[in-house]
């Protein structure tokens, strides 16, 4: 594997476990595709690192889990405003 590619997925990992984000934040925050992302944390981040890899799994269990609260949580501020 690249070492950039391996320094990126350890940076995008730390990235996610500090800032408890979403792929799409750390796509954001990073410059890259959210399919960049997935892939980078799926499959890449086990093979480097298998602890920070159960950790991010983890973390992107728990987005899985509760992305119909914050989808709910962004129509009501959206309609809200009017």
């Amino acid at each position: 594997m690249d070492e950039s590619i391996r320094l990126r997925c350890l940076a995008i990992a730390s990235y996610m476990i500090d800032h408890h984000a979403t792929v799409r934040q750390a796509a954001r925050a990073f410059g890259i595709s959210k399919s960049s992302v997935h892939k980078d944390m799926g499959e890449r981040l086990p093979r480097i690192d298998r602890r920070l890899g159960q950790e991010v799994a983890a973390l992107l269990q728990y987005n899985k889990a509760i992305r119909h609260l914050r989808g709910g949580e962004a129509t009501r501020r959206r309609y809200s405003r009017t």
